[in-house]
C-alpha cells in the first residue's frame, strides 16, 4: 500500500476526528466519552505541533492514520520524556500503517531531547502490545482499574523506549 507521512494540518482536524471518534465513542482506547469537533481537534493540532510532532498517514489523498506526542508529564525535570499515541482508521489495520507511522514519529522525536517515549495502552488491546513491542518498547507498569468506561472497570498499562 503506497503511502505518504507527512505533518499533520490544521485542515486534517475532520479526518482526524473521524479516525479518532470511532475509539472514542465506540471502544476503550480512548477514555475519552464525547466525540471531538474538528474545531476541537485543530486546537489540539496548533498546541502540540508548537512543541512536537504529529504526523498523518496518506493513500491516495485519504487520511487513514496519524501519530503524535506529547508532553509525559509538566514539572521540569520531566521534559526530556513524552507519551505517544498512534492512531489508525479502522480500514487501515494490518497494512504496516501503523509501524511507518511510528518509525516516522520516533525518528522526528530522536531530532528533539526526548530520551523516553512512553506509550499507554487501555488494557487488554493486544494489536497495540504488538505494535509497541515491535517498534522496540518494553513493558514497565501496569495499572489496574484506574479508568471506567461503559460501565467497566479498564487497566492500563505502559510500555517506554529510550532513544
Amino acid at each position: 500500500m503506497t503511502h505518504i507521512i507527512r505533518p499533520a494540518a490544521i485542515d486534517d482536524a475532520a479526518a482526524i476526528c473521524r479516525i479518532y471518534n470511532h475509539y472514542v465513542l465506540n471502544t476503550t482506547i480512548s477514555f475519552e466519552t464525547e466525540a471531538v469537533t474538528p474545531e476541537q481537534m485543530a486546537q489540539r493540532v496548533t498546541d502540540i505541533t508548537a512543541t512536537f510532532p504529529w504526523l498523518v498517514c496518506e493513500v491516495d489523498g485519504q487520511i487513514l492514520g496519524y501519530a503524535y506526542a506529547t508532553k509525559w508529564r509538566v514539572r521540569a525535570a520531566y521534559r526530556h520524556a513524552v507519551e505517544s499515541s498512534v492512531y489508525l482508521a479502522d480500514e487501515a489495520a494490518g497494512k504496516g500503517l501503523g509501524t511507518a507511522l511510528y518509525r516516522a514519529l520516533l525518528a522526528e522525536l530522536a531530532k528533539l531531547p526526548v530520551h523516553v517515549v512512553i506509550g499507554g495502552i487501555a488494557q487488554p488491546n493486544p494489536g497495540s502490545v504488538a505494535l509497541h513491542e515491535k517498534m522496540g518498547f518494553e513493558k514497565v507498569a501496569h495499572f489496574t482499574q484506574v479508568g471506567k468506561k461503559f460501565d467497566r472497570w479498564i487497566d492500563v498499562a505502559y510500555w517506554q523506549k529510550l532513544l
